[in-house]
């Protein structure tokens, strides 16, 4: 599992600029630029745990990882590809399939308990765990 400041030496290793800003409405946000690189933009008046930082930058790190952008004229399904592809990243980033196991096995059953170990938030706990579960066929 990766930590934050983990998440950080990757996007610097990628050449991946990370920049702090008030967002309005929005907490985090990737961007594609014109000669190729990746950009990421971070409220962190929108972050109040580092759980919440760490699982917003690896979401848009996955973006920029796996390529996966979409314009504000994209369909709601071409989004939604887009965004479980930047999940599914983030969730091996964060949560790999292997460390949840050895998580189970050492007694870690409560979604909380699991979050707590790998240092997510639980809703992205629980999305890790159904993209498992959707995986595996379980």
């Amino acid at each position: 599992m990766a930590d934050l400041l983990e998440l950080y030496d990757l996007a610097e290793g990628d050449d991946i600029g990370v920049y702090w800003f008030d967002l309005g409405v929005a907490e985090s946000l990737s961007l594609a630029m014109e000669d190729g690189s990746c950009a990421i933009a971070m409220d962190p008046w929108r972050m109040p745990t580092l759980a919440d930082e760490k699982c917003k930058l690896a979401h848009e790190l996955g973006h920029c990882e796996t390529g996966a952008f979409y314009n504000r004229f994209a369909s709601r399904d071409l989004r939604q590809k887009h965004e479980l592809h930047a999940n599914r990243w983030a969730y091996k980033k964060l949560v790999p399939e292997d460390e949840l196991i050895e998580a189970w096995c050492q007694g870690y059953r409560e979604p909380w308990e699991l979050a707590e170990y790998f240092g997510v938030t639980e809703p992205f706990l629980r999305g890790a765990l159904e993209y498992y579960k959707a995986a595996t066929g379980a």
